[in-house]
């Protein structure tokens, strides 16, 4: 009696937070349910425990890295700037933990799918640069959700992202252009060099990246593909093609393998 394929294992970060007055842990379920119904993978969720996590130990069991949004902006200090909102909610500790998990994990080949927060994190690891405040630059719209909204107005359809001609990206979803939620204040200034622009916004900000080489699933998106992604044809495209690669480098680890491309 053969058994089957084991899930693969999806390490999912999380953030710092408060919760009744207590130090926590935390994320919200809408990173999860993709995972389990359409990777079908089993989700670990990763505290930001910055310094004290060992993290050569913790890539030996993962079969893929999830990097998720957060409503906390990386310290500027990562990418060369000061704060130019002092007001502006940080995770220093999710930074100490995401920015070298994200560079080690891409040094090994691991498929890695990088969300909002975790979509600049994966720019900023990498030596790009961020625009603090979008809504400020000369030339870019408000990215800005309406927070008074009701959830399913902040995160619908704002605008449309177009894929880059002929990319990695285009070929994956089927399509030249799909609407995007739009929930971010910050963006990319400058795309790290090691990464390709994927699509854009109207306004020319990148919207999606990989890696420039492709040795390795890398998939970074400034939109929300997890919120009600089973329903998105364009987000169960994305999450299927990051599963299949989270497969593929299993499937290699078992058989002592070495991740080399995986889409």
């Amino acid at each position: 009696m053969s058994s089957s394929p084991r899930k693969p294992v999806v390490i999912v970060t999380a953030d710092s937070k408060e919760i009744g007055g207590h130090a926590s842990y935390g994320l919200t379920r809408k990173y999860i349910d993709p995972v389990v119904g359409i990777m079908q993978a089993l989700p670990l969720i990763l505290p930001p425990l910055g310094a004290a996590l060992d993290i050569e130990a913790l890539l030996e069991h993962a079969d893929g890295l999830l990097f998720t949004g957060s409503p906390s902006n990386i310290e500027p200090h990562h990418y060369g700037e000061e704060a130019s909102d002092p007001h502006s909610l940080r995770d220093v500790d999710r930074d100490a933990t995401t920015l070298p998990l994200l560079r080690a994990a891409i040094e090994r080949g691991l498929p890695v799918m990088a969300i909002c927060r975790g979509f600049q994190e994966a720019n900023v690891a990498l030596g790009g640069k961020l625009h603090q405040a979008v809504h400020d630059v000369a030339g870019l719209d408000d990215h800005r959700e309406d927070e008074t909204a009701p959830l399913d107005v902040q995160y619908g359809p704002a605008h449309r992202a177009r894929a880059v001609a002929g990319g990695w990206l285009e070929q994956v979803v089927g399509v030249a252009e799909w609407d995007v939620n739009s929930v971010h204040g910050q963006g990319i200034a400058r795309l790290a060099p090691s990464l390709r622009a994927e699509a854009h916004a109207p306004d020319g900000l990148v919207e999606a990246f990989s890696l420039a080489d492709g040795r390795s699933f890398v998939l970074g998106v400034q939109w929300h593909p997890e919120w009600r992604a089973a329903a998105n044809p364009v987000s169960v495209s994305l999450f299927a093609a990051f599963a299949d690669a989270c497969r593929q480098y299993a499937a290699r680890r078992a058989n002592g393998g070495h991740a080399e491309k995986d889409g």
